[in-house]
């Protein structure tokens, strides 16, 4: 078993005075490991990552018996020792490099400053090193011309890399990866995925996967989460999604398009239903 980097046990979230209750004792555990997370929009998927980086906004309520990183309680922290953690050694990699990067800035000079602010100390010619050295990292060919470009002109592909190289230059413990490839196309997606998947296991990274594509998780993780209705509804290795015992489980699974049996449709399930409320079918990893 992995050493456990990031623990939480029952996590709470709820906005409007705590009337809508966003997050429902949502519990797991990360190792040097990927671990998926999956669920539909409005499940608290993309909720439950902001919530470990202290990225959620004040009118949030959270609360949780355990939420900490290596140690470090992250709902006692405050924003001084949140910037000591946030970027320098959990890393958030978002879904579209368009609303993420600074359109009136080049990408070299992002991804330096990215370093420098991390590592004040370091000189701008060790943080012009540092910041090619990334970019080769993930892939980019001729990157003395790639970091000297905007934004505007670089494909999605290549700002996801951009995007990645940013996060991975502090080399963090953790990256939370939220819906890193929905924007791209399908050859694309697989290039990020394998940079990833490599990157993950040279550096010995855990990894948390937040996607709404069950396929997609099943086969890039090693263990997946299921989310519904604000919970987590099974835990189960990523190899073994297809004896999952959960019926919504079972139901995104019979969702997925196939050649040889036509999809089902999804069950409008109730929205707390009785199964809901049972403990939660973890498999050991």
């Amino acid at each position: 078993m992995s050493t456990s980097l990031i623990d939480i046990r029952n996590l709470e979230i709820a906005f409007g005075h705590g009337t809508v209750r966003a997050v429902r004792g949502v519990t797991f555990s990360l190792g040097q490991e990927k671990l998926g997370i999956v669920g539909e929009s409005g499940s608290g998927k993309s909720t439950v990552g902001r919530a470990i980086m202290k990225l959620l906004p004040p009118t949030a309520i959270v609360s949780a018996q355990q939420m900490t990183f290596q140690g470090v309680d992250l709902l006692k922290a405050d924003e001084r020792a949140m910037m000591t953690i946030r970027g320098r050694r959990i890393g958030l990699i978002l879904q579209d490099p368009k609303y993420s990067l600074n359109p009136v800035m080049r990408v070299g000079e992002q991804i330096a400053e990215t370093y420098r602010f991390h590592y004040p100390k370091a000189t701008a010619k060790r943080a012009f090193e540092q910041m090619l050295a990334m970019l080769d990292a993930v892939k980019i060919r001729d990157v003395e011309k790639v970091a000297r470009l905007y934004p505007h002109e670089i494909s999605g592909g290549m700002g996801q890399r951009v995007m990645i190289a940013m996060m991975l230059i502090a080399e963090p413990e953790v990256l939370i990866a939220d819906e890193p490839t929905s924007a791209l196309d399908v050859t694309v997606r697989l290039e990020i995925l394998a940079l990833l998947d490599e990157l993950v296991a040279r550096r010995n990274l855990g990894l948390i996967f937040i996607s709404h594509d069950l396929n997609l998780v099943r086969n890039f993780c090693d263990r997946v989460l299921i989310m519904y209705a604000g919970r987590v509804v099974e835990v189960l290795k990523a190899r073994e999604l297809e004896s999952a015992k959960h019926p919504y489980t079972q139901g995104l699974l019979a969702s997925l398009p196939s050649i040889e049996n036509p999809p089902t449709r999804l069950p409008i399930l109730k929205r707390d239903p009785a199964w809901l409320n049972d403990n939660v079918l973890e498999l050991p990893r």
